[in-house]
């Protein structure tokens, strides 16, 4: 077990010693401020009268410059929202939306396609497709066809975060056959070691695609899919960096290695987590926020000792941080660099199980293969970080299922580490319908604060609310999804808020608001104004899915926002499950839906009263 977490680690630890050497403290300005009262005695009265123009002009240059009030943007404005489109192009997409409001055809779409594919041909369908759903929110076969899309869509102020769409079509009963052998590992199958439930592979979830209309899913087959998966984010990064300038291009962890080791590793932050928590509790700060939870050094020895966890003499090595001997505590970001240090210790690192009261390794064995396989997963998101950082690229780390969450949200964390030092390089994404999100953002915001490098977030609602309910009611852990869309709403505006508020303080954040709400969106520019954030400081950005609220994105662009569109891109045949998914996103995101469609009749109607002709 401990070569699994020197494995995962190991990676971790090469990921953070790199950036801890790329830190620099920035000097202080040495240079003396001028001595007026000096200058004037020296010179007299006219050589002090002939002075002030220019120490009033230096004065000016150091003063903060005055940016124009924020722009205000009408998301009713249909002129501003369609400029961009000709009248083919509102038709199609009313016809789309329309289509996608009727019930029996978004819960067969997938059938229906597979069906007009064989009764019409491979070159008709593709045809009628392109007129219609593949049209509306993909924008074209391969990244040269894109091109054109992405350009236009810059000369009307909104950027690209590219996103390839294709995946496996896989049916329900060949990702039940292909999932268990991809998330359990060799040293599970043959001992009686077990993940938290949470944390395990269970048959009836296997299709990790049932129920998910936001995201696609990539199942692993073996390591050569998984290089082939990074090849193509290359060429997604050299895309984006040869249409524009910084524009952003999205990855997925699960389709750069085995789910096994992301379930393994979110398991193990999880248990030493709740290890953490546990401790808290007996020390009386239960309920309180992650950073306010702090436990005292000598209680937490005393209790590490009492359960057998380690000696006093043992866990005094663990807590030599000069911080940590002055104040005596030790918050959650201490705890969790702990296992770092663990990783050089030979004794096993043990946690009790409160189930059993036994205590038990926090980390599990890999086989060879298996440890190898770990680090190239870690050696293929490096290489892209340094693709994307060296074309001026920014990467865009997707949020997956909760139980993959704790470890991708930890790797994206070391890869920030190691890229953010200069720029915002690196983003991740947190889900705001998670009952944890707000502690994740306040403590990762924290973490770079006191390393020095600059934090990206992309906030976004969530994907997989259906499939997780589902999952954790049928296999008896907590419902980590807030309980109602208004709590998700409230949490969104809680996270935003208080990463609007380390920008204007600190200045070495950046969001990404990844929304379809209009109120969410209006909510963000208006605080955005009230904390003195400008759309030109390009601290925060907007995005949404192509296709989908162009009401929204256009008129932020041609205000001065800086706003994204996610552009997916594929063979025709290779993204239908993708189209099939955006068509049941549209139904259930009716009010938005039917707003859209509201302002494309508008606007159509009003195109057409333009061109008749005088009487």
């Amino acid at each position: 077990m401990a070569s699994s977490c020197r494995s995962i680690r190991g990676g971790s630890r090469a990921l953070h010693a790199t950036s801890t050497l790329l830190i620099r403290r920035c000097p202080r300005s040495t240079t003396a401020a001028p001595v007026l009262g000096a200058a004037s005695a020296e010179t007299g009265p006219s050589s002090s009268r002939s002075a002030a123009p220019a120490l009033a002009a230096s004065r000016d240059a150091h003063r903060p410059k005055q940016l124009p009030p924020p722009p205000a943007v009408d998301f009713a404005d249909t002129r501003v929202a369609f400029r961009s489109k000709t009248s083919g192009e509102l038709a199609r997409g009313l016809l789309v939306l329309g289509l996608c409001s009727v019930d029996l055809l978004v819960e067969r779409a997938q059938q229906l396609m597979t069906l007009s594919q064989k009764v019409l041909g491979q070159r008709l369908f593709e045809n009628l497709m392109k007129m219609t759903f593949y049209g509306q929110f993909v924008a074209g076969e391969d990244q040269e066809t894109i091109k054109a899309l992405i350009q236009h869509n810059h000369s009307y102020g909104v950027g690209t975060v590219l996103d390839y769409s294709v995946e496996e079509d896989l049916t329900t009963e060949e990702a039940k056959k292909k999932e268990p052998s991809s998330c359990t590992s060799s040293f599970e199958k043959e001992t009686s070691k077990q993940r938290e439930t949470q944390y395990s592979s269970d048959h009836r979830f296997d299709s990790r695609r049932a129920g998910v209309s936001s995201n696609h899913t990539y199942f692993y087959a073996d390591e050569a899919k998984c290089d082939q998966h990074m090849d193509t984010f290359l060429q997604c990064i050299e895309t984006s960096a040869g249409s524009s300038e910084d524009d952003f291009s999205a990855i997925k962890l699960t389709a750069l290695g085995r789910p096994q080791f992301l379930l393994q590793f979110s398991d193990m932050l999880v248990k030493w987590q709740r290890f953490f928590y546990q401790m808290a509790a007996e020390q009386g700060m239960g309920g309180l926020t992650a950073l306010e939870t702090k436990l005292e050094v000598k209680k937490l020895q005393e209790a590490l000792a009492k359960l057998g966890v380690a000696t006093k003499t043992e866990s005094q090595h663990w807590f030599t941080d000069e911080k940590l001997r002055e104040s005596g505590t030790v918050d959650l970001l201490d705890w969790n660099n702990l296992i770092d240090a663990q990783a050089n210790l030979s004794k096993q690192l043990l946690v009790p199980n409160m189930k059993t009261g036994q205590l038990e390794p926090l980390r599990s064995s890999f086989t060879e293969e298996e440890e190898m396989q770990m680090k190239r997963l870690l050696q293929r998101i490096d290489v892209l970080a340094k693709k994307a950082t060296e074309m001026g690229v920014r990467l865009m780390v997707d949020a997956e299922q909760s139980y993959f969450q704790p470890a991708i949200r930890r790797l994206a964390l070391e890869v920030q580490r190691k890229f953010n030092q200069q720029r915002v390089a690196i983003f991740n994404t947190y889900q705001c319908y998670l009952k944890e999100a707000y502690d994740n953002v306040t403590v990762d915001v924290e973490l770079s604060r006191r390393e020095g490098w600059h934090l990206g977030a992309k906030l976004v609602r969530g994907a997989y609310m259906d499939q997780e309910r589902s999952r954790a009611a049928e296999m008896g852990y907590e419902d980590p999804i807030n309980p109602t869309y208004q709590k998700t709403s409230e949490m969104y505006h809680r996270c935003l808020d208080y990463i609007l508020e380390e920008i204007k303080h600190h200045k070495k954040a950046s969001v990404m608001v990844a929304s379809h709400n209009e109120d969410t969106v209006k909510f963000a520019i208006r605080r955005m104004a009230e904390v003195g954030i400008h759309p030109s400081e390009n601290k925060i950005c907007f995005g949404q899915l192509l296709g989908m609220c162009d009401q929204i994105t256009f008129p932020l662009g041609q205000a001065g926002f800086p706003v994204y569109k996610y552009v997916p891109y594929g063979a025709v045949s290779e993204v239908l499950p993708y189209l099939s998914r955006r068509a049941q996103e549209n139904r259930g995101f009716m009010k938005p839906a039917k707003q859209e469609q509201h302002l494309l009749w508008a606007e159509l109607k009003r195109l057409a009263v333009l061109r008749q002709p005088f009487l």
